[in-house]
């Protein structure tokens, strides 16, 4: 479904994603792991229009979507819950919901797909009429993958859904991404918690300074001693 060829970013002369090549198969969930300031975010970024590459491409279903802007990608089935959340904090919990089916049309649709992220995230049935700043941060997580959701994606780009959870919610979280996947949606995941992605993760890439290092299943990773002692602590 996605692949990416030879991609080079930079910030000024600062080279922060070098060459990288990567692929996500329809119905996957692939993930992107590595340490702070990998490049992992601004893969994510640039695949979605956010941020120019400096040279490569990036395809979708076989054609070349590098230079398409943001918003025509949301519509070819783009989706990006960004790192950080970044919820409307002024508006409502429907309001954000509401805003990301912005590009659609088809009413009665929009209402299934609300009863459907109501059904994945029963707390924000709960607190649709709640300003989205006085959620929990948890809550704001689930407010974020379900604005995503709300635009139907056929790819679904997740930036470190846990960070700053407690565990239990990281738990309730991966397992939601499981049920989402398992629904029809293609996942790729920007993760630093390594075990949780690669236990539900076909496929996994290592990004080390810019550069993927290393590439295999999920369960190839799991069992690297290299991968062990870097972000599992083994």
């Amino acid at each position: 479904m996605l692949e990416i060829k030879n991609m080079d970013v930079h910030f000024g002369v600062i080279h922060a994603v070098k060459g990288i090549s990567l692929t996500v198969s329809d119905g996957d969930i692939v993930t992107l792991i590595g340490a702070n300031g990998a490049g992992k975010t601004t893969t994510l970024r640039t695949i979605s229009g956010l941020k120019k590459p400096t040279s490569g491409s990036i395809f979708l279903d076989g054609i070349d979507i590098t230079g398409t802007p943001p918003r025509k990608r949301v519509e070819l089935g783009i989706s990006h819950v960004p790192e950080g959340r970044r919820v409307f904090t002024a508006m409502t919990v429907l309001e954000n919901l509401e805003l990301g089916a912005y590009l659609r049309k088809d009413k009665a649709k929009i209402l299934q797909d609300l009863e459907m992220v109501y059904t994945h995230f029963p707390i924000l049935k709960n607190r649709r009429k709640q300003a989205a700043g006085t959620l929990s941060g948890g809550e704001q997580q689930m407010l974020a993958m379900g604005r995503a959701l709300m635009s139907r994606p056929r790819i679904l780009f997740l930036d470190e859904p846990s960070m700053g959870l407690a565990p239990l919610l990281v738990q309730e979280i991966f397992d939601i991404i499981k049920i989402i996947n398992e629904a029809g949606t293609t996942i790729l995941l920007v993760e630093q918690n390594a075990s949780m992605a690669l236990q539900i993760a076909q496929y996994a890439y290592v990004m080390e300074n810019g550069s993927i290092v290393l590439s295999g299943t999920g369960k190839e990773l799991m069992q690297s001693d290299d991968i062990k002692k870097a972000y599992l602590g083994g």
